[in-house]
């Protein structure tokens, strides 16, 4: 489903099955390793994720880590809600 090296390569499969008996696999949601420390971001007014992931990890790539340390299914709703309190898994660089 992934190429390989992806970051979701490791991540395990589930699969649903609906009303009618079709099977649908997905990825199940990973679980932020521990961390060192998580820290609080409450969001702001034009925040986006790729602006907090670079605020915090110094990579606008690394905005799944904001995504995994809130088990967010929908990444844009994180940053929906101005006030709502973010939690941010800081990693060793």
């Amino acid at each position: 489903m992934f190429a390989n090296g992806s970051r979701y390569q490791a991540v395990p499969n589930g699969v649903f099955v609906d009303a009618t008996g079709r099977q649908i696999p997905y990825k199940l949601l990973r679980i932020t390793p521990d961390a060192p420390a998580i820290q609080v971001h409450i969001v702001a007014q034009g925040d986006r994720l790729d602006l907090i992931a670079f605020q915090y990890y110094g990579d606008p790539e690394q905005f799944w880590r904001v995504c995994d340390g809130n088990t967010a299914l929908r990444p844009d709703d994180l940053t929906a809600t101005t006030g709502r309190r973010l939690l941010i898994p800081l990693v060793q660089r």
